[in-house]
């Protein structure tokens, strides 16, 4: 039953994008759309209750097809948090790039000012969880707000990274957006050596491959 369920939500989602690569434009109603797709309209309110909310489960479903996909790789519950975390980049850009016209229709009009974008808001919820199992290794303290505090730092210092991220892949011309790769290990490095009090030379070598790009950061 929960197959047969999530198979219809991945349907109304599927033909929803396909519907705005085709026309440009999101549906005018929620009605047209159904007669359209060629199910009852109270069908596509069992699982969403506007285009609004349809459109923030995108790129959750991204977030969750990568998850699967990792997690049939056996020794990634073996990786350590940073490897964790370059695999996820590395397989959530891939699903992107399958999905690439839908994304950049989607976020083109927001691109230089992704932080606060409804669409990504369901994104950020799974991806702050995602950060918060991978149990980072953190500089010890004693005082337990100052932990809470810490916690909360890294979850939103790791999202900002997502958007760039994702703001760097929208601007990539690179073939097989190589140059995303690239910024994926320099940033995840530079990343964990922060957050380690590591010495900041991925850091700083981080800091001149985005001068090298020209890449104009605002999130």
């Amino acid at each position: 039953m929960e197959t047969q369920k999530e198979t219809s939500k991945m349907t109304i989602v599927s033909k929803y994008m396909d519907t705005v690569l085709e026309t440009g434009v999101k549906p005018t109603s929620i009605y047209k759309f159904s007669k359209e797709i060629e199910i009852e309209e109270k069908d596509f309110y069992k699982f969403f209750s506007s285009f609004e909310q349809l459109e923030k489960s995108v790129f959750s479903i991204f977030f969750e097809n990568a998850m699967s996909l990792l997690k049939k790789n056996e020794d990634f519950n073996e990786y350590n948090a940073k490897n964790k975390l370059l695999s996820f980049y590395f397989t959530f850009t891939e699903i992107l790039t399958s999905n690439r016209s839908y994304v950049l229709l989607a976020l083109k009009e927001s691109k230089n000012s992704l932080k606060n974008l409804k669409q990504l808001q369901d994104l950020k919820r799974v991806f702050s969880d995602f950060i918060s199992e991978l149990e980072i290794d953190t500089l010890d303290f004693k005082q337990e707000r100052i932990k809470k505090i810490q916690h909360k730092g890294i979850q939103e210092g790791f999202w900002i990274q997502l958007l760039m991220i994702l703001k760097f892949w929208m601007e990539d011309n690179s073939t097989s957006f190589e140059k995303t790769d690239v910024f994926i290990e320099k940033s995840v490095h530079a990343s964990f050596d922060i957050i380690n009090t590591a010495p900041v030379k991925s850091f700083l070598d981080l800091g001149k491959f985005l001068l090298k790009e020209k890449m104009d950061f605002k999130l």
